[in-house]
């Protein structure tokens, strides 16, 4: 009986601490429901800062003048008086090809425009004969003293010897353009430096057999550069060459002198796209930046990588915000319904986004009596760091500055916030 007695509060106590438990949490989701949720944000005041806006990128150091110099005649390398890294003259002998060949071709067009002269002279000498002997029947046929016969034959056979006269006069001009090509074919045997500077490459060793062709670029040879005025060619993003003026100065790094910075000025901005990855999701549209540098080092040497900052555009004193604090924001209010029909011919309203009317603003949000308030803003330039804000905040405006989550998803107008100090404890 006492045991029976025992059970029954054992049971009772058992479930009455469930049901109690069961009333507890009711109540907490009856009223904890409501609970506005606070989100830690960190926060900045706007100040007033000089934003200097950079477009970066990156490319190969070159001369700004060099020469490739290709073979135009066939043959040994003959001469060789040079080596990679020489300086070098204007005019001054770079290399020879073996003439034999095309000093042979020359002796011949010399001898076949001697031929044709002396051809020339001699039909000259038998046109003038026939001429004169024209003209004196000529004269006797006005006097009556010769027939129409004389007259007729001593013209024809003026005609005749003009004509083989004639024709010769072209044949001298034809072995004089002879004699001009075979001298033009071995004048490209000699080889001479067609400006001040330095072999930058050199292809081809003394013995060596060249190609050469006077319709399609023959054996590449060697590259003269001046190496007095060096450039960086650098591709730049499409979004990005807008913002590129030629003048704009620029900081340049080259991968071989490590940290040390060399000063350019953009002397050229190209107009033809220069694209990658065509037709994929990979596609990449970059237009190529010539960018002449200030200040050289003699190590610097033709095809180097290098790092170019070009400095675009700088303003003073200008209201700024972090980057990280300006996101964007559709305005719910202006989007649009749009009907589809359904597959039985019945019409529904779909949700739509106007992208002519729901455009994103650019918005911040500053923090005032623990709530987060959301402003638009006009931004301008920007660095690494910050923006500047042209209109839509004042100096001394609390703005959030993080999490990103926070600013880009979670933060909405008259959010309730708590801010968290830079040290990670939450200001009361």
């Amino acid at each position: 009986m006492a045991n029976g007695k025992k059970n029954n509060k054992k049971k009772f106590l058992i479930f009455g601490g469930l049901g109690l438990l069961v009333i507890v949490v009711a109540m907490l989701v009856i009223f904890g429901g409501d609970k506005e949720e606070i989100i830690t944000v960190q926060t900045e005041k706007v100040e007033k800062r000089t934003i200097t806006q950079v477009v970066t990128a990156t490319g190969k150091i070159n001369p700004v003048f060099q020469v490739q110099i290709s073979a135009e005649a066939t043959g040994e390398i003959v001469e060789l008086p040079i080596e990679e890294g020489d300086v070098v003259k204007k005019g001054q002998l770079l290399l020879k090809i073996k003439p034999d060949t095309y000093l042979a071709q020359k002796n011949r067009a010399e001898a076949s425009l001697q031929q044709a002269r002396a051809s020339l002279n001699s039909r000259k000498a038998a046109l003038d004969q026939i001429e004169m002997d024209y003209k004196r029947y000529q004269a006797l046929f006005d006097k009556g003293l010769a027939s129409d016969a004389e007259i007729q034959g001593a013209k024809s056979s003026y005609l005749q010897r003009l004509g083989e006269y004639n024709a010769q006069q072209s044949m001298v001009i034809q072995a004089e353009a002879a004699l001009k090509e075979a001298n033009e074919t071995l004048y490209k045997t000699t080889i001479y430096s067609p400006i001040n500077g330095t072999i930058s490459k050199l292809n081809v060793e003394l013995s060596e057999r060249v190609l050469g062709s006077g319709f399609s670029p023959g054996t590449q040879l060697l590259t003269v550069a001046d190496l007095s005025e060096i450039e960086a060619n650098v591709e730049v993003d499409e979004n990005d060459v807008v913002l590129i003026s030629v003048g704009d100065t620029a900081k340049i790094n080259i991968d071989a002198f490590g940290d040390k910075v060399f000063k350019g000025v953009v002397t050229q901005i190209g107009n033809s796209a220069l694209s990658s990855g065509l037709g994929t999701q990979d596609e990449v549209v970059n237009f190529e930046v010539k960018i002449l540098l200030t200040s050289l080092d003699e190590n610097i040497r033709s095809g180097m990588s290098c790092d170019a900052d070009i400095i675009t555009e700088t303003k003073n004193n200008v209201l700024a915000v972090p980057i990280q604090s300006v996101t964007g924001r559709l305005d719910k209010a202006m989007i649009v319904p749009e009907s589809k029909p359904e597959e039985d011919g019945a019409v529904v309203e779909k949700k739509k986004s106007d992208s002519k009317v729901n455009k994103p603003k650019e918005v911040v949000f500053t923090v005032a009596n623990n709530e987060a308030i959301m402003k638009e803003v006009k931004a301008g330039i920007s660095d690494d760091t910050y923006i500047e804000i042209i209109s839509g905040l004042n100096v001394g405006d609390e703005v959030v500055t993080g999490p990103y989550k926070a600013i880009s998803k979670d933060l909405e107008n008259k959010s309730k916030v708590s801010v968290q100090s830079r040290g990670g404890n939450k200001n009361k």
